[in-house]
């Protein structure tokens, strides 16, 4: 019988339509230090973004037939050495694109309008004070909104964008130049069609009020002391990507002299234990790192897992 580890975890429908071609699913977390002496006995191994499988791992499991990550990225797993080895590696970038946009505009959002330090403060603040800071809170509509990564979360974050108003500049490190149409509906509910041609990076930088990072982690921030530097005074900064596209230091230097209004982070450099700085700015607004953790992106990343697990299993 086939043996899947879900790791961490799977969406009670993935796991029954898994159960249903007939594989065996174990779903009991097991820890990272562990995983090499209980994961020779799996074919499958499903992970999200706490799991790690490296290339010691992959090389202790001769038995691995595939690693599914749960998401849109692949930095936890040593995904082209996987697939030297014949394993094949599937991941879910539809499913919780919607999701992880929608966390885009609730953080830019509650810092535009300062939510997130009226929230820590009016139990103990001066209600008339804060109500005067909280006043100088900026809407959204006519503003431009950067998009550092162009994928399918850039291209939601840009319908979203231009359907309250906002003016988009979009850039990809990966393709220099690309013309996307978008649908987006206006407020009678009408469909409309927009082309959008993406830009340069200097672009990005000099003309947007917001800015978001959707782009894959690596071992240098892309966002430092020399990026903002070149922003417009005032700008809001957002990454719901990954921990460490973002200077932390040079964040806070940067809020610290106003350059950066505010900014919101759904990852962090040393997560599980973000440093004490950046959670307790009142400029900062904070999540767990739970872009793609709705409901609703949960079903569909399990049915898109199983989907693919059992497409390629051959069932």
């Amino acid at each position: 019988m086939i043996k899947i580890l879900a790791n961490d975890g799977i969406h009670p429908d993935g796991q029954l339509l898994l159960e249903e071609a007939g594989y065996q699913v174990d779903t009991k977390k097991v820890p990272q230090e562990k995983l090499a002496e209980v994961l020779p006995s799996y074919d499958v191994i499903i992970v999200r973004s706490a799991t790690k499988v490296r290339k010691e791992l992959i090389d202790a499991c001769p038995n691995l037939k595939i690693i599914a990550r749960g998401g849109v990225g692949l930095d936890n797993v040593d995904h082209e050495y996987a697939r030297s080895k014949g394993i094949h590696v599937c991941n879910t970038p539809k499913a919780s694109s919607r999701a992880v946009a929608e966390l885009v505009f609730t953080h830019a959002f509650s810092v535009a309008r300062l939510v997130n330090q009226s929230n820590r403060e009016m139990l103990s603040g001066d209600f008339n004070a804060l109500k005067k800071i909280c006043s100088d809170g900026i809407q959204l509509r006519g503003r431009t909104m950067g998009i550092i990564g162009f994928g399918r979360i850039g291209q939601r974050v840009a319908q979203m964008a231009i359907g309250i108003g906002m003016d988009v500049l979009a850039t990809d490190l990966v393709v220099d130049s690309t013309n996307i149409e978008l649908s987006v509906y206006n407020n009678q509910d009408v469909r409309l069609k927009v082309n959008l041609v993406t830009t340069t990076w200097e672009e990005v930088l000099r003309k947007s009020d917001f800015i978001t990072l959707h782009v894959p982690g690596g071992k240098e921030a892309l966002i430092g002391a020399e990026e903002f530097a070149k922003m417009k005074d005032g700008v809001i900064i957002i990454n719901t990507a990954r921990g460490g596209t973002i200077d932390e230091d040079a964040l806070l230097a940067a809020l610290a002299s106003g350059k950066v209004r505010g900014a919101g982070l759904d990852v962090f450099v040393g997560e599980p234990t973000p440093r004490k700085e950046i959670l307790e700015h009142a400029r900062i607004s904070v999540s767990p790192h739970v872009g793609g953790s709705t409901q609703e992106a949960q079903t569909a990343i399990g049915i898109e897992l199983a989907d693919q697990i059992i497409a390629l299993l051959g069932n």
